[in-house]
């Protein structure tokens, strides 16, 4: 089973997440929205598939990273979220919340062993590596 085949998504803290997206956008041309930006990339042995990774600063009051107390979380893609996090689970890791599913795909969040949340996601089949 492959596990994390990417990285699905950069998250951060910020004083003022949209004059951040704003300069990102001037300075620098990413195409920011609600919800960040978005670079899209096609699979290297499949390029009929495609992807995305998030870029996104969150306001610097988010619980979104709790209980982590760091500034950042990091997105990654993974294949089978349901089997992985069962293999989590059995390996003692300490996963934050249960599976959720919405149009953009199944999500999770576990701790690494320093206390870093990290978001698990696989995206939806249409999107899938």
């Amino acid at each position: 089973m492959k596990k994390v085949t990417g990285i699905g998504g950069i998250f951060f803290k910020s004083k003022n997440p949209n004059q951040l997206k704003e300069w990102y956008n001037q300075k620098l041309g990413f195409d920011t929205g609600d919800y960040g930006a978005m670079f899209q990339w096609r699979k290297s042995d499949n390029a009929d598939q495609e992807g995305v990774t998030v870029w996104n600063p969150f306001p610097e009051n988010t619980t979104y990273f709790d209980p982590s107390k760091k500034d950042f979380m990091m997105n990654y893609i993974v294949d089978d979220l349901v089997e992985l996090v069962a293999q989590l689970k059995q390996e003692g890791v300490t996963i934050l919340d249960e599976i959720t599913a919405d149009d953009y795909g199944k999500f999770v969040h576990i701790l690494d062993p320093e206390g870093n949340s990290i978001e698990l996601w696989e995206p939806p089949a249409d999107q899938a590596e």
